[in-house]
């Protein structure tokens, strides 16, 4: 048996290596790589990009499909400390609602519910596959996150998108899934006006990653050359989570 066994050295390098690899088919790297606890991302980031098109589509359903899902997790803004603004919107409709986008772009501005309606539209049918090991499919309808930016006019030295919400929560994709067809920003689902519980009135959804990555409650938008370590990656857990 002891032909068989690998050192703890052995193992670090022998992932490394395959790292490497990867690396040297694709020039991206995960931004957290270097972490040793982190390890895995820079394989699982790598891999994806490597092995799967940036354009590749995940599969839609029919209406028929469609399943119960419920808001887990959910913490409402308006009830938490300093979310009088949010329960102030919220009362009025959201007819007063505006989200920022800003940083990298040639012209920043806000947009309300109604701006957003107004530009070319997407409906998708799509599995949401939660962290906690559920899953549900729902039909999302809102602006192809790609039609936003190009109104905004992104850099050309862009790699990032952040997201803030009423919540307090902050992430970031970068530009291949900003780019991707199907990462929207929902003002709807299943037919009607987002629901509190799901994020309203705006929310992402990043339909090539894991459900926690699809941010509710968006207030802000920031196109950024660099990577920030915030939200979920400054918790502890993975930042690039494809699926």
């Amino acid at each position: 048996m002891s032909g068989f066994r690998l050192s703890r050295r052995a193992l670090i390098g022998g992932l490394a290596s395959g790292g490497g690899m990867l690396l040297s088919g694709c020039n991206e790297q995960s931004p957290t790589y270097g972490s040793i606890l982190r390890m895995g991302d820079n394989f699982t980031y790598d891999a994806q990009r490597l092995l799967l098109s940036h354009g590749k589509l995940v599969r839609e359903y029919d209406r028929s499909q469609i399943s119960s899902m419920p808001a887990t997790g959910m913490v409402d803004p308006g009830k938490i400390e300093g979310g009088e603004a949010y329960a102030a919107l919220r009362k009025g409709g959201f007819e007063d609602w505006r989200i920022e986008v800003g940083g990298r772009v040639a012209r920043p501005g806000s947009f309300s519910l109604a701006d957003l309606k107004r530009m070319q539209s997407r409906t998708q049918i799509t599995r949401h596959m939660c962290e906690e090991g559920w899953s549900a499919i729902a039909e999302w309808t809102g602006v192809a996150l790609p039609v936003l930016l190009a109104a905004v006019g992104v850099a050309s030295s862009a790699r990032f998108v952040q997201f803030h919400s009423f919540d307090g929560w902050q992430d970031q994709i970068d530009m291949v899934d900003a780019l991707h067809p199907q990462t929207l920003l929902a003002y709807g689902m299943n037919g009607r006006d987002l629901p509190i519980g799901h994020g309203a009135p705006l929310r992402l959804r990043v339909e090539r990653q894991i459900g926690y990555r699809s941010m509710k409650f968006l207030k802000r938008i920031v196109v950024a050359d660099h990577f920030d370590t915030f939200g979920a990656t400054s918790r502890g857990w993975a930042w690039h989570t494809g699926i």
